[in-house]
């Protein structure tokens, strides 16, 4: 095709996509509220939360464990759940994320109706948060609106323009994704002030490497960001938000196109771009954010299985109504429609042409601009390739900065606890099953273990040894915890218990390995004990380093801030220092001295310091 013939192709798109109500034109720059202006400190600090799996209760879950850049900013972990039937391999049922095994406000193990001791899965699918800058309201139901409230004090933070801050704050509580049943943001700001940011994580990018070199703790990092160190939900959602604004995929093929570039779409992508608008596509995924940020029902399934937006408004009107999700990256998507049931793009397309066996559209409360939408036969190749090809940012696709990430505990299967061997049935022949999804952090004091499947209301015991099993036993091994299991009394596999085991912040556990084991006292068992399989665990801290094993380990061997492990006159004079001059690096105790931050440089501080300093730790 020569020069002059793409240039004509190029100004009859333009006026088709006017003709269709598109706005062909490149994104412009996402809106920011002026509560929250974009500073640099502030973004990087929003990266590392995002990163950091220490924000859920179990330290197994992040943001970006279900908006992976190089997944599109969405979920690729496809999970299948019963829909509203019940019955799992049905027409309802939901491709969702997975979360956090259930657990109580005690942090115990107990049992989901729907999946057990298992993680538990999101009824919905996780949206995209690249470009997700653009948009007034956020999840599929829009239940994240503009005027954010800060969940602490119930002030308004934000009056217009802060979805992304209202989003940010709703998975860290939810007892499903990120939580444990009625856990609080008083609760999460805590934790963060006592974790070493991003302690799990491995493969740091240069910016998160090089701030976390300047300010190791979460204290400091906040300071960088807001001037004091005091840690809040607000301060949390401001920062996450302000990452998430960085988030700007706007060097797609069909930007570059718009942007004069002739050469950056296919013909057949161009001719992908004419059946889009001659499909009435753009009427709803209006360019260039390729949404119209509204709420329709497309009639992906009956409008009573999830009402969607009508949970928002109450509205009956809004019943089955979802966000118009935005098509930018959907070739790195895994699916696609709230209920994750379409894994290619194809498939969407037959679905909105209505010729599609697999996928009926349910007519009731259906949008009618549905009735405009037929895509030919002849087209559909086309409008695909344009779709997935057209819209996707090699950047995205590439994983390079603004959308480069860590590598999460959850991406290295050789760190997790491993079951080895099996164990020996109770009551009913049930085996006892292991409950062990969180990372073996060294300096956790909320390591814990689980089992499920024992006899109801049986002792349960925790047993350790530092030997590798023989023959499904663990040779020398120690009680480690007696805990009695839940459930109907002497009821096969009813019973689930759990016992906590802190890991000492020692650093020299680093790499080595512990084996467990639980012994059930069960009557029905050989010699009256069912026991677990042998499980081993390794302990581990990531490339931001362990936690230090000492209140006054808070400098390396210069002055500069971060434990080295030793208890030295540099400690003292970075210590001394920063506290004269307010700085986050002495927030090293909160009140009564105990060894949790809390944003406030005071005599507690002083005080702790001096007693671990004399102690030599």
């Amino acid at each position: 095709m020569s020069k002059n013939e793409r240039s004509v192709i190029a100004a009859c798109v333009l006026v088709a996509a006017a003709g269709a109500g598109a706005m062909a034109q490149p994104l412009g720059p996402a809106p920011v509220p002026p509560e929250n202006p974009i500073t640099e400190a502030k973004a990087v600090l929003g990266k590392i939360l995002f990163f950091d799996e220490q924000m859920s209760s179990d330290n197994t879950m992040a943001c970006a464990t279900c908006h992976i850049p190089s997944a599109g900013g969405a979920d690729p972990r496809r999970q299948r759940i019963p829909g509203p039937d019940g019955v799992m391999n049905t027409a309802d049922d939901i491709f969702g994320s997975p979360g956090v095994v259930k657990s109580d406000e005690l942090l115990n193990y107990v049992r989901d109706t729907v999946r057990g001791t298992a993680v538990q899965v999101t009824g919905r699918t996780a949206n995209p948060t690249i470009n997700a800058a653009y948009f007034d309201s956020l999840f599929w139901d829009g239940r994240a609106k503009g005027r954010f409230i800060d969940p602490q004090t119930g002030e308004v933070a934000i009056e217009s323009g802060g979805a992304l801050e209202s989003q940010a704050v709703g998975p860290p509580t939810s007892g499903v994704e990120m939580g444990h049943a009625g856990r609080d943001w008083n609760q999460i700001t805590r934790k963060l002030a006592a974790s070493r940011p991003l302690a799990l994580a491995t493969n740091l990018t240069p910016d998160i490497a090089a701030a976390l070199a300047q300010y190791p703790t979460y204290p400091m990092l906040f300071e960088a960001a807001f001037g004091d160190g005091a840690i809040s939900s607000k301060r949390v959602a401001f920062a996450i938000a302000t990452y998430q604004r960085t988030l700007i995929s706007d060097q797609t093929p069909f930007d570059r196109w718009l942007g004069g570039d002739e050469s950056a779409m296919t013909t057949n992508q161009i001719n992908g771009w004419f059946a889009f608008n001659d499909a009435n596509c753009a009427q709803c995924h209006v360019p260039p954010t390729f949404t119209d940020n509204n709420f329709r029902n497309i009639g992906v399934r009956p409008s009573a299985e999830d009402t969607g937006h009508m949970q928002v408004t109450g509205n009956p009107a809004d019943a089955g109504k979802f966000k118009t999700s935005t098509l930018r990256n959907m070739a790195l998507k895994s699916s696609f429609m709230h209920n994750g049931q379409m894994t290619n793009m194809l498939d969407v397309v037959r679905f909105y042409n209505g010729t599609s066996a697999a996928f009926p559209i349910f007519r009731d409360n259906l949008d009618p601009e549905m009735e405009f939408v037929s895509v030919p036969g002849s087209q559909q190749g086309v409008l695909v390739d344009f779709l997935l090809n057209g819209l996707t940012d090699p950047r995205v696709r590439a994983g390079t900065y603004p959308f480069d990430s860590v590598t999460l505990y959850s991406q290295r299967p050789a760190d997790r606890p491993t079951v080895l061997g099996t164990g020996t049935a109770g009551t009913g022949n049930v085996m006892p099953q292991w409950i062990a999804t969180m990372p073996a952090l060294v300096g956790s004091s909320e390591f814990r273990l689980g089992v499920d499947r024992t006899v109801g209301g049986a002792e349960a015991v925790l047993v350790a040894s530092s030997s590798a099993p023989v023959s499904n036993r663990l040779p020398g091994a120690t009680v480690r915890a007696t805990v009695t299991a839940g459930g109907q009394a002497l009821a096969a596999g009813a019973g689930t218990a759990t016992a906590f085991v802190p890991i000492p912040a020692d650093r020299s556990l680093v790499g080595t390995s512990e084996y467990f084991q639980w012994i059930i006292t069960d009557a029905a068992a050989p010699g009256g004990y069912a026991y677990s399989a042998p499980l081993r665990v390794t302990y581990i801290c990531g490339a931001s380093g362990c936690a230090p094993g000492c209140l006054a380990d808070i400098a390396k061997g210069g002055g500069e801030p971060g434990g080295d492990g030793q208890i030295t006159g540099g400690d003292f004079v970075a210590f001394v220092t920063g506290f004269t001059q307010g700085a986050a690096i002495s927030d090293i105790a909160g009140p009564g001295g105990e060894p949790v931050p809390d944003g406030t440089i005071d005599g507690d501080d002083f005080i702790a310091f001096i007693n671990a300093f004399m102690a030599g730790c």
